[in-house]
């Protein structure tokens, strides 16, 4: 026979708290229907803990010692963290082709050889190390100081991202010429090279802390794909707006093809490029106002 044990079972009441608790901390938003995924993932939790119900596991994350732990781990599970190199390949060409000359040229009329590029919810890391490998194509940059910065919610993902070794998965859409330049075979899997990982920072963030974000001083551009399709619209307007306020002038926000600003800010130019839109921060005063987002 099978031992099985049950998912503890979530009370209408106890999904309420959660769903409030999760949503406060960062953001995340569970509807109505989501009930039985937070039960089927948290309740291997309740039973690691030896609660009998869901009400003891959220007075442990509202009120323990050990809460951010305790919440960094619910995170954890709750979240989905699919992504592998080169995604998006038409956003990408316009990135490197058309985005970063004009950036570019912007920084050298500055007398700058800077470029900022902030990856955020980089999940297991392949965005970021995607953008450096790109960017490490372009000899026009050689001698710059290229900093690309990736963050994360969850610690597991962040944790695969800074070993840099991935499989097979990761590398549905890579062409073989990066594979031999920027990789290093290890047991069967792949390992970044140190050339590619010396551009790229990875570190934990929470969308939701302002004092952390604006931390990060201010960026050419900010890759954020597939993340805020998670949040509520007045969880998306502010993190939006976090956005807005660490671009340059002029910076550019790209968001995943499934997402767009309608309704969450009109802070932001859409620029039609041949390629792919994108949407960029405008640059001189007073430009910022009366645009609509699309």
């Amino acid at each position: 026979m099978f031992n099985f044990t049950p998912d503890i079972s979530m009370t209408n009441e106890e999904f309420r708290l959660m769903r409030e608790l999760i949503y406060q901390h960062c953001g995340l938003h569970f509807s109505e229907d989501n009930k039985y995924l937070l039960e089927k993932r948290l309740s291997k939790q309740v039973r690691l803990h030896n609660f009998k119900n869901f009400k003891d596991y959220y007075y442990l994350l509202r009120y323990s010692k050990t809460r951010d732990q305790e919440l960094a781990q619910a995170i954890d599970l709750l979240t989905t963290n699919e992504t592998y190199f080169f995604r998006e390949e038409s956003q990408l060409r316009t990135f490197i082709q058309e985005i970063i000359p004009e950036v570019k040229a912007r920084r050298e009329k500055e007398g700058s050889r800077k470029l900022r590029i902030w990856s955020a919810g980089c999940s297991t890391g392949e965005e970021p190390y995607t953008l450096a490998m790109l960017l490490l194509q372009r000899p026009d940059l050689a001698g710059w100081q290229i900093d690309i910065i990736g963050t994360d919610i969850s610690q597991r993902v962040l944790q695969v991202a800074r070993k840099g070794i991935y499989g097979s998965s990761s590398f549905r859409a890579t062409d073989a010429k990066y594979m031999r330049s920027y990789f290093e075979e290890v047991e069967g899997k792949y390992r970044i090279v140190d050339q590619v990982r010396r551009m790229v920072s990875i570190s934990h963030l929470n969308l939701f802390e302002d004092t952390r974000v604006a931390l990060l001083g201010q960026m050419d551009a900010i890759f954020c794909r597939n993340v805020i399709i998670y949040f509520d619209l007045e969880a998306k307007k502010k993190v939006v707006e976090n956005f807005y306020q660490r671009l340059h002038p002029e910076g550019f926000l790209l968001l995943g093809h499934s997402e767009s600003l309608i309704n969450i800010s009109t802070r932001f130019s859409l620029r039609h490029f041949t390629h792919d839109m994108v949407y960029q921060r405008p640059g001189k005063p007073g430009e910022d106002s009366g645009r609509g987002a699309s």
